[in-house]
């Protein structure tokens, strides 16, 4: 989604537009079964407008939009009037402010328009050109508001305590405060404009990684029927999950050869974007990179620090739940090209899409009628686009912005685990929406700590429904098996992902060099720490970080996925619990809240604590009892 951040930088920017899906991959076994009875289209015209979200409800032509552009330029170029006089006055200060909203309002809106537009037809020239006109858009509003915040932190402290307690700033207090928290690492207006102007230099690596990626070319491999075929990026995952270790293994071996062979340009460019996350960190005055990201947020690294450890404390349990897939894959050797076969059957059954939403909506009952109904209507009313075609982003997301409607972008493909997709996106559609609703534009920014914990709480819930109502043993075992990989790939997996990132930002600080083998060997160690005695750590994993596009995307971002996961367990066990009661805490204090208090504070009104390591150590108790749960019905005679 994009983030109405006060004073975005490009690089927040670019954080703001990932795709916002589920971390763990998908069993494409039931992909491939179910392919045949997924509807196919060519091209988006023959796709029914009952399964295309409505950008219409945006702009009602392009040349609306164009009027928007316009009129967000010329706010941008004329908002320099308020230069030099934000100190001044409440009235200054407030119409300052009132005018930067108003310009940010308009430049989300077009923004979002031309790249959701893009992103469902992404060979259309037109929309390329929407799309890049936007992108400089941007950057024109980014390079006019470069001077707000070092004036903002000019001002001085007993002044700035008056602007602070004046009832007409009171929508403003929150970002103002957001401002002067980071004053010691503002730099000069003439260096924050620099620093502004730099910041496509220092994305480089992320377009390179982007050009990189699709410049790879993979090998043919033989299918479970002998078949040759065309490994891709896309159909990577799918033959991982084969039932045929043979075509497991070739998929794996091939895919990672064709990374090695360009290793020294993946280490070249993870190495420069790890270079630059250092150096605008020291520029700002921040003791690290892992620094410079958490206190912009209002994070402390503690947190950062105690999820690694916590996890660490805990890898027992993870170890035990990659013995018992050993175990009911029947290998002698589990190799981390098995790690994604499903060990339990499923009848493969194709879910239509209709169903789907159905068995969704009957899944978050638990949340209460009005969350229900708000999902439910806003799923038939051009939020979400459904059905995939060649030129449409891969993935899922959730975006919009604070005058439009969320929007869910899907990729169905009618297995069990779209079905979750669909739950994942709608939290984020609906969290999007009760903050919308309830908070004024300049905190209606929920921050990226809190963005993840809404979606995989309904995952959860739907997980909870659809559990209760298994029938037989084999339903049971796959469902917890689902559920156990959302932790391997998410509580797990995302923070051997940020331990990794850690390592790699602190080797280059220190001095050290990040060249192929030295990445290579950082991240199969780390690798074999987290799997253990009972998987083989193939060599070929070590470059798996060269696939992992939020290493070269963002800095320390995924930990959030952990973090998030973390607290919505907990929430979710709260509303299983309590029921309306958590249900409306929850919605009054965390849906609705967005950025109107520091995210460790919205989670602790909501019913979790973040500034501790408590909700990882719950998780890790429901990860174990689930595993206890599994390996009661595997013994099962």
């Amino acid at each position: 989604m994009l983030k109405k951040r006060a004073f975005v930088s490009l690089t927040a920017l670019a954080i703001a537009l990932s795709t916002v899906s589920t971390p763990f991959i998908p069993y494409s076994t039931q992909v491939v079964a179910a392919a045949e009875s997924v509807p196919v289209f060519k091209d988006r015209s023959e796709i029914p407008d009952a399964f295309k979200w409505k950008l219409e409800h945006i702009y009602a032509s392009v040349k609306d939009w164009e009027k928007d552009v316009n009129k967000v330029e010329e706010l941008a170029k004329a908002f320099t009037k308020h230069q030099g006089k934000l100190g001044q006055s409440v009235d200054s200060l407030k119409k300052a402010l009132d005018d930067y909203s108003e310009m940010m309002r308009l430049n989300d809106k077009a923004y979002v328009y031309a790249n959701m537009a893009l992103d469902v037809n992404s060979s259309n020239s037109e929309l390329q050109d929407l799309a890049d006109r936007a992108e400089k858009m941007y950057t024109l509003v980014s390079e006019k508001t470069a001077w707000v915040k070092p004036e903002i932190v000019a001002i001085p402290e007993d002044k700035m305590k008056t602007l602070l307690n004046a009832k007409e700033l009171a929508p403003y207090k929150m970002m103002l405060e957001d401002q002067l928290r980071t004053k010691q690492h503002s730099l000069s207006k003439e260096i924050e404009e620099i620093l502004a102007k730099s910041m496509p230099l220092g994305s480089s690596p992320t377009n390179i990684y982007g050009m990189l990626s699709k410049d790879v070319r993979f090998p043919k491999i033989k299918d479970e029927n002998g078949k040759e075929v065309q490994l891709t990026r896309a159909n990577f995952v799918s033959y991982m999950e084969s039932k045929d270790q043979r075509v497991r293994k070739e998929a794996f071996q091939a895919y990672y050869k064709a990374l090695t062979d360009f290793q020294d340009t993946f280490a070249q460019t993870l190495a420069a974007k790890v270079k630059a996350d250092n150096y605008y960190a020291s520029v700002r005055n921040y003791d690290s990179a892992l620094e410079a990201s958490l206190t912009p947020n209002n994070i402390p690294t503690k947190v950062y620090d105690e999820l690694i450890k916590t996890v660490n404390d805990n890898l027992p349990l993870m170890h035990r739940y990659i013995s018992l897939k050993k175990k009911m894959l029947g290998v002698p050797e589990l190799h981390m090209y098995d790690i994604y076969v499903p060990i339990v059957p499923s009848d493969d059954k194709y879910i239509p899409y209709e169903e789907g939403k159905k068995i969704v909506i009957d899944g978050l009952k638990a949340m209460g009628d009005d969350y229900v109904k708000t999902l439910a209507d806003g799923m038939e009313s051009g939020w979400v686009d459904v059905y995939s075609t060649d030129d449409k982003r891969n993935g899922a997301y959730q975006w919009g912005a604070y005058d439009t409607h969320p929007y869910v972008l899907l990729n169905y493909q009618g297995t069990l685990d779209d079905v979750f997709t669909i739950a994942h996106e709608m939290g984020h559609a609906m969290q999007s929406y009760y903050t919308n609703k309830n908070q004024p534009y300049i905190t209606s920014d929920y921050p990226t700590f809190t963005a993840e914990v809404a979606s995989t709480m309904n995952e959860t819930l739907l997980f909870k429904s659809m559990y209760a109502q298994a029938k037989t043993k084999e339903e049971k075992m796959y469902l917890l098996n689902h559920y156990l990989e959302n932790f391997r790939s998410t509580l797990f997996r995302q923070t051997q992902f940020a331990e990794f990132e850690r390592v790699i930002h602190e080797k280059e600080q220190a001095g050290e060099s990040l060249n192929a083998e030295a990445i290579k060997k950082i991240y199969l160690d780390i690798n074999k720490k987290y799997y253990g005695k009972d998987m083989v750590s193939d060599e070929e994993i070590a470059m798996e970080w060269a696939r992992v596009s939020h290493f070269f995307n963002y800095k320390y971002y995924v930990y959030q996925y952990s973090t998030s996961f973390a607290a919505s367990q907990a929430l979710a066990k709260q509303v299983m619990d309590e029921g309306e009661a958590a249900v409306e805490r929850i919605q009054k204090n965390f849906l609705e809240a967005g950025n109107s208090a520091p995210p460790i504070e919205v989670l602790k009104a909501a019913g979790v604590d973040m500034s501790t390591s408590k909700p990882i150590e719950q998780a890790m108790e429901i990860f174990e009892e689930t595993l206890n749960e599994l390996e009661k019905l595997v013994n099962e005679k």
